[in-house]
């Protein structure tokens, strides 16, 4: 079980998709797995997320009908492993350190 649990809520953010996946894996502190909740987006970012996930094992990819971003989080939290939880949202990117001064 990771120490950190990443839910990404996901809905048309295929502009901002791929640099929020990205500064999610620069993470300096590493004991983290993803979940992105693909909210039934109707542009590319399913497309975004399997490409990441192919090359990202600390991604997992779990696809709903457009629910809303609630109900997006809700899924992340009844699939969630880890023993911290915090939330991303698919259009922000992260400082380097953020799990690490989230987690000392």
């Amino acid at each position: 079980m990771p120490k950190i649990y990443i839910i990404i809520p996901v809905y048309n953010a295929e502009q901002y998709l791929e640099e929020c996946l990205l500064s999610i894996s620069q993470q300096t502190f590493t004991d983290f797995e993803t979940c992105a909740i693909h909210d039934g987006s109707t542009d590319r970012s399913l497309e975004i997320l399997k490409k990441y996930q192919a090359k990202e094992p600390r991604l997992q990819v779990i696809s709903q009908e457009n629910k809303g971003v609630s109900a997006a989080r809700n899924l992340g939290l009844e699939n969630a492993q880890g023993e911290y939880i915090t939330f991303v949202d698919a259009d922000d990117w992260v400082h380097p350190d953020m799990l690490k001064v989230l987690h000392d």
